[in-house]
C-alpha cells in the first residue's frame, strides 16, 4: 500500500481546468500527472503526492472551481501499482490471463482499478487516461484466470453501481502478437 494519494478533476472546459490546476499547485506541492483537454470539451487534471498535500490541493480546487467540476476523485493510500502505471510504467511479461476494464468516466475507472488491485491477486499491466479516449479510461490486469476473474468482478460491480461501465473482457492465454499491441501509443501526434 502506498502512502501517496491521487486526485482527479474533470472540469467543464479549458479555462476552468487551467485555473483549477493553478490553484491546486499553488496550494500544495503536488505532482501533475495529467492536465489536458479530453473530448468532448472536458479538461482533466490528475495530481499525486503525499496524502495531506493532495487532500489540500483537492479541497482548494473544490472551493475555487466547484461549479465547473463534472467529476472528481480523491483517493488517499492509492495502490502503488496504479501510481506506477499512471506514471507510465508497464508490465508485459508472460501473461496467463488478461483482464480489460473500460469505464466511461476516468474517476470511476481509476477507483475501480485501485479496488481491483487491492482486493485481488493480479498485477497491473498498464492504465490509460488519455486525450484520444473521449473521456473514457481503461486498465489491464494479468494473473491466474481465477484471480483475473475476481478482479473483473470487483471492477464490474464498482463501475456498474456508478453507471460508468462500458465493457469488461477476460482473455485467457492471449496470443503473443496481441500482447505486443497492448497499450500501444496512439499512432498520430499533433504538434
Amino acid at each position: 500500500m502506498s502512502l501517496e494519494a491521487l486526485a482527479l478533476l474533470e472540469l467543464d472546459g479549458v479555462a476552468s481546468g487551467l485555473a483549477a490546476l493553478d490553484s491546486m499547485v499553488k496550494q500544495s506541492p503536488v505532482e501533475v500527472l495529467e492536465a489536458n483537454l479530453v473530448e468532448p470539451g472536458t479538461f482533466v487534471v490528475l495530481v499525486a503526492g503525499g496524502v495531506a498535500e493532495v487532500e489540500e490541493s483537492h479541497a482548494r480546487a473544490l472551493d475555487t472551481h466547484g461549479d465547473a467540476i463534472r467529476s472528481e476523485l480523491l483517493l488517499p493510500m492509492v495502490h502503488e501499482a496504479l501510481m506506477s502505471g499512471l506514471r507510465g510504467s508497464e508490465r508485459r511479461e508472460t501473461i496467463d490471463t488478461l483482464g480489460i476494464v473500460e469505464g466511461t468516466d476516468i474517476a470511476a475507472t481509476l477507483l475501480s482499478a485501485d479496488r481491483a488491485l487491492k482486493d485481488s491477486n493480479v498485477r497491473l499491466v498498464g492504465v490509460r487516461v488519455a486525450v484520444a479516449l473521449g473521456g473514457r479510461a481503461y486498465f489491464l490486469v494479468a494473473g491466474a484466470q481465477h484471480d483475473v476473474e475476481a478482479a473483473l468482478a470487483v471492477s464490474r460491480e464498482m463501475l456498474s453501481l456508478r453507471g460508468r461501465l462500458h465493457r469488461i473482457e477476460c482473455v485467457p492465454r492471449p496470443h503473443s502478437e496481441m500482447v505486443e499491441w497492448l497499450l500501444r501509443p496512439a499512432p498520430f501526434k499533433v504538434g
